[in-house]
């Protein structure tokens, strides 16, 4: 019985050793803490979170850094400040993130906003272009217009003979035959509705002094009345003129004016450039009308 009690004794005394290294060295490091955080500086700014950076376990007890026989309250007590230092970079970390994806949304509206910007001003200088295109375009049609009729108005009283018309009569008679009647129609119906033209009607007649005159005008009014009456041609655009017996502008073969048996009306058509004036005025306004129409 001696014997057994002596041999435990031993084998207690070795087991007990350990348990009562690792009670001394968690209460060395409890006394250990209070000085290291007196120590320590208030605040780091070294790390992400702000706090100080984990420090090494310091040599505890009889085992040192490394207990064979550690207990769950060594270990809880040895990775909790890892767990707690992991957990605030992990929020640390979606902090940066949820921050980026801000920035990056507001960067983004600040991108479209400036590209909506940019496409509104390049629409307005489109715009502006178009406008300046068609202003351009008016002011040589003004141009255009201003030549024109300066062209005219220095030519307003240049008339061109435009036709020519002869009308024979019979000696001492001032009827208008069928063909007499076809011709001057066919003058009148050429000037219905224009302007700048005027009508010259010279009567010619047989005889001798002022008898020859008096016939030539009276086969002048006749032609001229036809015109009022049947073409509704305006007197103020007739000139008539008798001129009695006087030479043609033909001579016969020794080179002498020819004068002629009967009587004979010339009619002769005359215009000036206001009615190209008219024609040109018109085009500009139906060109600033169709620039003017929305596309």
């Amino acid at each position: 019985m001696k014997h057994r009690l002596l041999a435990t004794l031993p084998l207690a005394a070795v087991l007990a050793f350990p348990a009562f290294a690792q009670t001394s060295s968690s209460s060395s490091q409890d006394t250990n803490q209070p000085a290291a955080s007196q120590t320590a500086p208030a605040t780091d700014s070294a790390t992400g979170t702000g706090k100080q950076p984990l420090q090494p376990p310091s040599r505890e007890g009889f085992w040192g850094r490394v207990n064979p026989f550690a207990r769950k309250n060594y270990v809880k007590r040895q990775t909790d400040p890892i767990r707690d230092r992991v957990n605030e970079l992990d929020d640390l970390t979606a902090a940066n993130s949820k921050a980026i994806r801000d920035t990056d949304s507001r960067a983004q509206a600040g991108i479209k906003l400036a590209s909506d910007k940019a496409d509104v001003a390049d629409q307005h200088a489109v715009d502006a272009g178009n406008k300046a295109t068609m202003a351009q375009a008016s002011a040589q049609q003004a141009t255009t217009r201003i030549q024109t009729v300066e062209t005219v108005v220095g030519n307003i009283d240049q008339y061109k003979a435009s036709n020519q018309t002869e009308i024979r009569f019979r000696p001492g008679q001032t009827v208008l035959s069928k063909n007499a009647k076809d011709a001057i129609d066919e003058i009148a119906n050429g000037v219905k509705g224009q302007r700048g033209y005027i009508i010259e009607v010279q009567g010619f007649a047989s005889g001798q002094g002022q008898t020859a005159i008096t016939n030539s005008q009276k086969m002048a009014e006749s032609v001229v009345r036809y015109m009022v009456l049947n073409n509704e041609i305006p007197v103020y655009r007739i000139y008539l003129v008798g001129m009695g017996n006087a030479p043609v502008a033909s001579t016969d073969e020794n080179g002498k004016s020819k004068h002629i048996s009967g009587g004979r009306v010339e009619i002769s058509l005359l215009k000036n450039d206001l009615e190209q004036l008219s024609s040109n005025s018109s085009a500009p306004t139906t060109t600033a009308d169709q620039q003017q129409q929305p596309k």
